[in-house]
């Protein structure tokens, strides 16, 4: 294999890790869990690591958790948002606001939102960390559904049978549950099952390429005292999830700003918050993150107004 050969089956590669990210942050419940279950079992989870949320490492509350089992990849991330659940329903219950959320990723270039049969379907544009017009781009296409909700939880999915490089089995999932007035505990997961193409992609990319690449679980600590991150499909998956987390994060409090200053607002904090954690989360300078995203909000509204689903 070449190297421009080798480029380009990686950078296919690193196109499924944005795939699969982007639905990290929705979800999906399996069919044999009860409507009740779901707020039980996320009630449980708040209660068993409330210390965990309050000594996290972040410093913020929340963690995060990942397994891999045989052909399963599994990430959950938990954390607590300082807003009311209601106003948390009212934003993620509108399928066309995930679209501008997804849209703070760097990789995701543009996203539209349109019903069909019955189906509401939310496109997303992938593509390279720098600008990118919609034509260069891979495009998939996921189907949004609200699962439940009510004054005491909400289950937000996107699902997907079938993904990128033989991969199948889609689940994603968002949860949440109000903690008090003005605080929401919240769940994020995902999950699919690989394949043999994924498996040698991986071993591959992240042996080379990828290599300083990680996520937050600490698996150990060095020599020097210093923590050691998970790296590989898991770490990937990690980082992904968390940048979703701080993107439905921006976009609420970026709700308090006039209409007309709001992208400006948001892409200019969420940049700010996930340079925090520069180790896991920095792709590009601001300069030309801002740069990047002003350009790309301008195609994706364009691509909205052709679906017919762009702000009037």
């Amino acid at each position: 294999m070449n190297q421009m050969q080798t480029i380009r089956y990686f950078s296919k590669f690193m196109m499924f890790f944005v795939a699969s990210s982007i639905l990290i942050i929705t979800g999906s419940a399996s069919a044999d869990v009860k409507p009740r279950r779901g707020e039980e079992l996320l009630l449980e989870t708040y209660q068993k690591n409330m210390v965990k949320l309050e000594t996290s490492s972040f410093a913020l509350p929340l963690f995060v958790e990942s397994f891999e089992r045989d052909d399963r990849v599994h990430v959950d991330v938990y954390g607590i948002f300082d807003y009311p659940f209601s106003s948390i329903v009212n934003v993620l219950k509108v399928p066309s606001n995930w679209c501008d959320i997804v849209f703070l990723h760097p990789n995701v270039k543009a996203c539209t939102f349109r019903k069909s049969d019955n189906a509401q379907l939310l496109t997303f544009y992938f593509g390279r960390k720098n600008y990118q017009p919609p034509k260069e781009t891979h495009l998939i296409i996921c189907n949004y559904r609200n699962l439940e909700q009510r004054q005491g939880y909400v289950d937000i999915s996107l699902n997907a049978d079938k993904g990128p490089f033989g991969t199948k089995n889609h689940r994603m999932r968002f949860e949440g549950l109000p903690l008090d007035v003005g605080r929401t505990f919240v769940h994020v997961s995902y999950e699919y099952s690989d394949s043999a193409a994924l498996r040698l992609a991986t071993r591959i990319y992240f042996a080379t390429l990828g290599r300083g690449k990680v996520g937050f679980t600490v698996t150990g600590m060095d020599r020097n005292a210093k923590p050691v991150y998970i790296g590989g499909a898991r770490g990937a998956l990690e980082r992904s999830a968390v940048r979703y987390y701080f993107a439905i994060q921006t976009f609420i409090t970026t709700l308090r700003y006039p209409e007309e200053s709001r992208f400006s607002m948001r892409i200019s904090e969420w940049f700010d918050l996930t340079y925090r954690y520069r180790k896991q989360l920095f792709d590009l300078d601001k300069v030309e993150y801002l740069a990047s995203k002003r350009l790309e909000q301008k195609n994706q509204v364009v691509l909205q107004r052709l679906t017919g689903t762009a702000l009037q």
